[in-house]
């Protein structure tokens, strides 16, 4: 057994964890929204069409957000297609994904089911085939109480109170040609600065997403952030990054050290952002909305029929390895949890997603659920500096790699610490000697694992094994509590303070 330390120091912080880093992505694809959260007929939809299990599992993952109507399909998304009358509402072409959109599920709608998942919604606007002035024609029809045209059509199709959406983005992945609408950094920066200004004129409480490069690899990243924000800094709130893993060569030891890669891209954006705030002589601190985050690769040449409608399309199955990366993930938008304030996990059912449902039947929890699952329901409060004393080994893709990587996240009432530690180690257990400097009275309450799988093993509808289990309670001597981690397991190690400290 290996042996590693983590001293914890109550009084050195990185930041307070702002609940929106727990958001999710819902877009219209595949069977995201038609098949996943809302399914008319179904044994278990509700009077709206919603489906009650999904409904369940989204509270049991605890998203605080949801990311909506896309993504890629927002690009060339008529928001008015999706309002009013379900009978009058158009079917369109919908070219981002090659399908067919049938408009029966749009903005009420999906406000509707937000209030019953305990959840907000991030509003996205066109800024591929449309402007500003679609997007403050929807600021008003969503925020806007009453007495204007938009607002009032709002009231006639039945949502009488205005919906208050607080969090835009404005367009999606606009430095891709792949996107609807592509723009240059200038063309795009500027579209965006006019959109946010009336935008903001019709409601000055919202806060604004600028679009950021669309991966970390693309030829112009960097280059995009400067020139963008140099035309809309002023005007904006955050800035957006995307990025998704593979582990396509099947090198698993590379694949697990890739939440490093993440660090630097974070590193990155954060840098630029000062950068500019320093060029600009500006007084505003611009931060990160890391909303497409996740593992990404198992499902992407599966063949779609052209325009048929809500196939199923990037249904990736997840395995035991990418519930390890995506807890790496989360640890790693915690790490700068002082600037990162939004993260969207891409996507929340059946799409790139946590949930699975089947079409009339039931639903699955894939393997990336119960990390994520943990990290919202105890990784809120205020993150400590977490610096793991461990072994280090090299891949393929990368030098000097933690065998050990953790956070630790104390809770708003100081009564509970967590600890989350991902072991690298293939082969060997660690003993994480964990003294608490500075925290009196805390005590063992649980130990949670993820541990003990093939690195390919999944869960599906008939057999889901890949399941955390209850593990054997940190050791305490002192104030230094000693955990067994095993072999490429996730842990959850959580601490509370006794009545009597």
């Amino acid at each position: 057994m290996k042996n590693a330390s983590l001293p914890l120091c109550g009084a050195f912080t990185v930041g307070e964890v702002d609940k929106r880093i727990f958001g999710s992505f819902i877009e219209h694809l595949g069977r995201a929204v038609y098949g996943g959260i809302f399914e008319p007929g179904h044994p278990q939809a509700d009077e709206d069409g919603f489906r009650t299990d999904v409904l369940d599992a989204v509270r049991e993952l605890g998203v605080p957000i949801v990311r909506y109507p896309g993504g890629n399909f927002v690009s060339g998304y008529n928001w008015e297609d999706g309002v009013g009358p379900v009978e009058s509402r158009p079917k369109r072409l919908e070219l981002a994904w090659g399908v067919t959109e049938p408009n029966t599920f749009g903005t009420n709608e999906f406000i509707k089911w937000c209030k019953k998942a305990n959840s907000e919604c991030m509003m996205a606007v066109n800024l591929g085939l449309r402007g500003a002035d679609a997007a403050r024609n929807l600021v008003e029809y969503c925020n806007h109480p009453s007495g204007s045209y938009y607002s009032d059509l709002r009231i006639s199709h039945g949502a009488r109170a205005p919906h208050n959406i607080k969090l835009w983005c404005l367009g999606n992945e606009m430095d891709g040609d792949w996107q609807i609408g592509h723009k240059t950094a200038y063309e795009y920066g500027r579209a965006a600065a006019e959109a946010a200004k009336v935008m903001r004129w019709v409601d000055p409480s919202i806060e604004l997403v600028l679009c950021g490069s669309s991966n970390g690899h693309t030829k112009t990243f960097g280059d995009w952030e400067t020139e963008t924000l140099s035309l809309a800094y002023d005007k904006i709130d955050y800035v957006s990054l995307h990025q998704y893993y593979d582990n396509k060569t099947n090198d698993s030891a590379s694949f697990l050290a890739k939440n490093m890669a993440m660090d630097d891209f974070i590193h990155t954006v954060i840098s630029i952002c000062d950068y500019m705030q320093g060029k600009l002589h500006s007084k505003k601190q611009i931060n990160l909305s890391f909303d497409e985050w996740n593992v990404w690769y198992h499902s992407n040449n599966d063949p779609v029929e052209r325009w048929s409608f809500a196939p199923h399309q990037l249904e990736d199955i997840y395995n035991f390895e990418d519930a390890l990366l995506v807890g790496l993930m989360l640890i790693s938008l915690l790490r700068r949890a002082d600037r990162v304030k939004i993260a969207c996990l891409a996507q929340l059912v059946n799409v790139i997603a946590p949930i699975m449902t089947e079409n009339g039947g039931g639903l699955f929890y894939q393997t990336i659920f119960y990390p994520f699952m943990h990290m919202s329901k105890y990784g809120r409060g205020t993150v400590l500096q977490t610096p793991i004393a461990c072994g280090r080994h090299d891949t393929k893709e990368f030098t000097d790699v933690p065998d050990l990587d953790g956070i630790a996240v104390r809770s708003a009432d100081g009564e509970q610490l967590t600890v989350f530690a991902v072991n690298r180690d293939f082969t060997e257990d660690y003993a994480l000697n964990i003294r608490l400097l500075d925290m009196e009275g805390f005590v063992p309450a649980e130990h949670i694992e993820l541990a003990g799988f093939d690195l390919k093993q999944t869960n599906g509808f008939t057999s889901a094994p890949v399941r955390p289990q209850n593990a054997a309670l940190p050791e305490m001597d002192g104030n230094t509590a000693t955990a067994r981690l095993r072999p490429l397991s996730w842990n959850v190690l959580r601490f509370v303070k006794r009545k009597d400290a």
